[in-house]
């Protein structure tokens, strides 16, 4: 197949026309890398590589974008690059960026449990609940989890008197209270205590 030209287009991406037609986008850094020139021969297989860097070079432009815009787990930066690219690629280039240590899931962890816990006062197992839905590992969970300190009835106590300031003198709004709070993963005699 012989390269009968390379243009170039918008966001570092390059056409390339093999045999006089259009036949695919490559990342134009991949194709500097490789020295891909008009007039150059490629085989199947030499095309297929292309492919394959482009897309892990764009991945982890993706992946760059997204770890500076806020902190991911490996499994969530995994998903969110999936939606664009393979799967295979998606696990490389996160396994590459945790390798690199722009990844660390035990700080993310760290981070997330104690963000749950100041802001909307979620109890450990509820954290340990939402970390394991970010792929947190459970060793990873278990120690997060034993760092946390907390006063289980001053946080269901800031709860009550944020969300439910009237609870004292309304029963249905502490019948409300009390389920939201065991959803919360609050238990029973923390509650009671807040509540008296």
């Amino acid at each position: 197949m012989l390269v009968t030209a390379i243009e170039q287009r918008r966001k570092s991406m390059s056409a390339v026309y093999i045999d006089g037609e259009f036949a695919m986008q490559l990342d134009t850094m991949t194709l500097l890398a490789n020295k891909v020139r008009v007039g150059m021969t490629l085989t199947d297989e030499q095309l297929q590589e292309l492919v394959k860097q482009s897309e892990v070079s764009r991945a982890k432009e993706k992946a760059l974008y997204l770890i500076t815009y806020r902190d991911h787990s490996q499994k969530e930066l995994t998903e969110k690059i999936r939606r664009t690219y393979s799967s295979e690629t998606a696990e490389e280039v996160a396994e590459t960026m945790q390798k690199l240590g722009l990844v660390n899931d035990e700080e993310y962890a760290r981070k997330y449990a104690n963000e749950l816990l100041r802001k909307k006062h979620m109890s450990p197992r509820a954290i340990a609940y939402k970390l394991r839905e970010k792929g947190i590992s459970q060793e990873i969970i278990t120690l997060v989890s034993e760092e946390l300190t907390y006063d289980p009835v001053s946080e269901i106590t800031e709860i009550l008197d944020r969300k439910y300031p009237d609870y004292a003198h309304d029963e249905k709004i502490k019948r409300r209270a009390v389920a939201y709070l065991q959803r919360m993963g609050w238990n029973w005699s923390d509650i009671k205590s807040a509540m008296t």
